[in-house]
């Protein structure tokens, strides 16, 4: 029977709002002996079943699984797992021979918060973001290849990076995979979900590359922050006459030139520069690109750092205003659940504004359809992006 958390008179209302976070501050008081990552019963003032989910120490202290009075057992994770099948295969994701990498499960955007699953071809890469879901990743890594019914052979597990207190939280769960190759949109390109950031590849651009392809015929493209090169080698294929990929990882930049040989063996148009982007950006020639990506790490992770992020955004967007030739198409981006929409464009606004350029917006950006947005939890929305014509 699972142990119970009270909420305080008045504190149901985000619950009967379907949000999927319980605060430390809406809870009364708990059943003794509640350990971390347990699945716990929430219950109202009254005493009336509200919630089940996750217990963790800290502000978010329940993440909700289920609003329905239902076991977390292996029927509940085939039950979700499926369903976030369904969506993929409704957007055309699955069984796609021209893309192989695509996001499974999305956290509150599928109804599972503190997950991510990843598939890249043959391999599943799941990751945890609350202790209750690392204590699950085995009946969660079962019931992946039960789901997928032979598309997943091979289950990888990585939260180290997301889960401070585990100590060697990376390796395979289930059988094993040494083709570390995936393809997006008819493109290859190597996936380093051992040492690489996050699952090893950023799946959330897939529709923003393909996008800036149409963009690149006769182009001379900067990508700044490019990790894996992902917007380079779209670029190239696109028709662009020269391709920079700039990154402050040496790794990065080795993957870079790995896929970018991948897919363009040879190429002459494309050189890799591992340096700061800030730097690279003041040493640059003005005029010298007439097509620039900003897609940097997330400027602000905790809302204590939203101005400085905000400052950061303003600095690295006007130095491309200033630099980039009349004409040009500036493709720029914000992956901060922090920053919203109208703070981004703001900060874009600004810099446009300090480097006295004319701008258009073309196209505003968003995550794609595999990082669905939970309409009860607006949160989720944290991909923005614009496409500017800068005269």
């Amino acid at each position: 029977m699972m142990r119970k958390i009270y909420l305080k008179r008045g504190k149901e209302d985000s619950i009967l709002r379907f949000h999927p976070w319980i605060f430390s501050g809406a809870i009364d008081r708990m059943d003794e002996g509640i350990d971390e990552g347990e699945t716990v019963c929430v219950v109202t003032a009254n005493g009336d079943y509200a919630a089940t989910g996750h217990y963790q120490h800290g502000s978010i202290a329940v993440r909700i699984l289920s609003f329905e009075h239902e076991a977390i057992d292996e029927s509940f994770w085939q039950k979700r797992l499926s369903q976030a099948l369904a969506a993929r295969q409704a957007v055309g994701l699955v069984d796609n021979p021209h893309t192989t990498a695509y996001r499974l499960v999305h956290g509150e955007g599928d109804m599972l918060p503190g997950l991510i699953i990843d598939i890249y071809g043959q391999t599943a890469v799941m990751q945890a973001h609350s202790i209750g879901m690392h204590k699950e990743r085995d009946t969660i890594a079962r019931q992946i290849v039960n789901v997928l019914g032979g598309r997943v052979s091979h289950v990888y597990y990585k939260s180290e990076s997301t889960l401070s207190f585990v100590e060697n939280g990376s390796g395979s769960l289930i059988g094993s995979n040494h083709d570390t190759t995936a393809i997006e949109n008819g493109l290859q390109f190597y996936v380093d979900w051992k040492e690489g950031q996050k699952t090893g590849f950023f799946v959330d651009q897939r529709e923003n590359r393909a996008l800036l392809e149409r963009f690149s015929k006769g182009r001379r493209v900067l990508n700044m922050f490019c990790y894996t090169g992902g917007f380079s080698f779209y670029a190239m294929r696109g028709g662009a006459t020269e391709v920079h990929s700039v990154d402050s990882s040496a790794k990065a930049i080795e993957l870079t030139r790995r896929n970018v040989e991948l897919n363009c063996p040879a190429d002459m148009r494309h050189e890799a520069f591992c340096e700061d982007a800030f730097h690279f950006l003041d040493k640059s020639e003005p005029g010298r690109y007439n097509l620039i990506i900003l897609d940097p790490p997330a400027f602000a992770k905790h809302r204590a750092a939203l101005h400085s992020a905000l400052k950061g955004y303003i600095r690295l967007n006007n130095k491309a205003f200033e630099k980039i030739d009349k004409g040009g198409i500036l493709f720029t981006f914000s992956c901060s659940q922090v920053v919203s929409k109208d703070n981004f464009r703001n900060a874009v606004f600004t810099a446009a504004a300090r480097a006295h350029r004319k701008v258009r917006i073309l196209h505003q950006l968003h995550q794609p359809a595999d990082h669905p947005i939970n309409i009860y939890h607006p949160e989720g929305e944290y991909l923005k992006g614009l496409i500017l014509y800068v005269e």
